[in-house]
């Protein structure tokens, strides 16, 4: 049988039991249908990129699923039908990993996070690179102004008309 790896968000605002109330619900679906739910992963309540069907956040929740095609068909039209159940997306996969997800590895994050990819605070000093952190330690750096002319002084107000093609712009006044 195919080997599926099915991923699917649930509303924010039902609670984590509910939650693996319908991974347990849509596992029977499967098993009914000739299939098997493997490994199962709760990742938990996460923020979303976007607002999907006014929700902010959503119930993350991962099943490996070894299964006929039928049996994925069947559990895709009932989620679908759910009212819990936001979005999902099933993958075939040639197999499964023994190994906790990667979501599930958090260790791994967290220190891939301190120092592999220099990032905001990593050994370049910051966000400007060179130049320092955003704030203080602007050494040589700054703002253009600061650095070009010294014109901090110069008393800020409606620029001068520009000059177009040779000629001056003219004011109303003028003509």
């Amino acid at each position: 049988m195919p080997l599926y790896e099915h991923v699917f968000l649930a509303r924010q605002d039902i609670s984590q039991t509910q939650v693996e109330a319908l991974t347990k619900e849509y596992g029977e679906v499967i098993s009914e249908g000739g299939g098997r739910v493997g490994k199962t992963e709760y990742w938990g309540l996460k923020s979303l990129a976007f607002k999907i069907k006014k929700n902010r956040k959503a119930h993350y929740s991962l099943m490996n699923i070894d299964a006929p095609a039928a049996a994925i068909a069947e559990m895709e039209r009932r989620m679908g039908l759910s009212p819990d159940v936001i979005r999902f997306l099933t993958v075939r996969v040639e197999q499964h990993e023994t190994e906790p997800s990667v979501q599930m590895r958090k260790s791994d994050r967290d220190d891939r996070r301190d120092g592999e990819r220099g990032g905001f605070r990593g050994e370049r000093g910051g966000f400007r690179g060179d130049r320092g952190g955003f704030r203080g330690d602007r050494g040589g750096g700054g703002f253009r102004r600061d650095r070009e002319g010294g014109d901090r002084d110069r008393p800020r107000g409606p620029r001068p008309p520009r000059e177009r093609d040779g000629e001056t712009a003219t004011t109303s006044e003028e003509s």
